[in-house]
């Protein structure tokens, strides 16, 4: 086994060396890199190095000869399935050569858990560029909510975009259809959320951790529906539906936070209102990782639409929603 000399391409630039590492050897431990680094065993253009340190492209990083024997990623599919390579296909909003944005369907998991078979997550090399690494996850919906995902195919957007999410420069607007009907009509919610069981709740409490929101009431049916958006400015779990259930204005079809108000919602249903729940990632504005913003809407899904009917709201009331919320 002989000595490894790596240039770093521009794709991987300002990436952190013990990130690069675990894209690269993930089989390999903090510990041992820290160990490797400490000893010199590892070098970047001649020079030790830190775990923190961020590379430049064209550096050239030298790895010791063990590193040969250290686990290697697990390979991407070389034949994606045709009819999940054209689903997905279907579900682009946007794409170039470092990002791809898709309108993610209400019921489709983005990563793997207990008792979801399949997600997002396994289909990604289907969103490879030719000869391009696998693309990865920079931020995630959850499984019942629909709208605009975002996803890095190279490591410098991966880089950038998860900073972006990090810094709060990239802007979100939600619509959410509620049962009952926020007061005042538009403000913001602040509350501090944190973890009981499987559920967030509200409290008061030093792990608790604050979430902020802006909102607006585009549309109202009298008191007991409204079509709101929604503007999160923290990304704490199940934020937008904690927040609304606060307020006593949980999220129709929402299967975790609106069950105080099952009655209303079965009455909802008789009148025409659809099944799941009726949260949806309308837009969302990021720096691009090079160069420029991306500005990504996807449409209102059908079933969303046919409960804004049966409920007599209007959901074009919003075309500028990024102004409302």
């Amino acid at each position: 086994m002989a000595v490894q000399q790596v240039t770093v391409g521009a794709d991987e630039a300002d990436v952190r060396l013990d990130r690069w590492f675990r894209r690269h050897y993930p089989g390999l431990s903090h510990g041992a890199l820290e160990k490797l680094l400490r000893t010199g065993q590892v070098r970047l253009d001649g020079r030790r190095a830190r775990a923190a340190q961020r590379l430049r492209a064209g550096e050239i990083l030298r790895l010791p000869p063990q590193m040969a024997m250290a686990v290697k990623p697990r390979p991407m599919r070389t034949t994606p399935d045709p009819a999940r390579a054209a689903y997905l296909r279907e579900l682009i909003l946007f794409e170039d050569a470092d990002v791809v944005a898709i309108n993610k369907p209400a019921g489709l998991a983005v990563q793997g858990g207990t008792g979801i078979r399949e997600s997002l997550d396994d289909w990604l090399p289907f969103l490879a560029r030719e000869g391009g690494g696998r693309p990865k996850l920079v931020h995630r919906l959850d499984r019942e909510t629909s709208g605009v995902l975002i996803i890095a195919r190279t490591a410098l957007a991966a880089t950038k975009l998860t900073e972006a999410f990090r810094l709060h420069t990239a802007k979100k607007v939600y619509w959410a259809l509620t049962l009952g009907v926020p007061k005042p009509l538009a403000g913001e919610m602040v509350h501090r959320l944190m973890k009981e069981g499987e559920q967030m709740v509200v409290r008061d409490h030093a792990d608790a951790q604050r979430a902020e929101t802006a909102y607006r009431v585009l549309d109202h049916a009298g008191r007991v529906a409204a079509l709101v958006a929604l503007a999160p400015k923290t990304g704490r779990t199940h934020q937008l539906r904690v927040q609304l259930a606060a307020m006593n204005c949980p999220i129709l079809g929402d299967p975790v936070y609106a069950e105080p108000k099952a009655e209303a919602a079965a009455a909802f249903h008789e009148s025409g209102a659809q099944k799941g729940m009726h949260l949806h990632a309308l837009r969302l504005t990021v720096p691009h990782p090079r160069k420029g913003v991306i500005a990504v809407e996807a449409p209102v899904p059908k079933a969303f639409r046919q409960s804004l009917s049966a409920l007599s709201l209007n959901g074009d009331t919003a075309a500028r929603v990024e102004d409302e919320a």
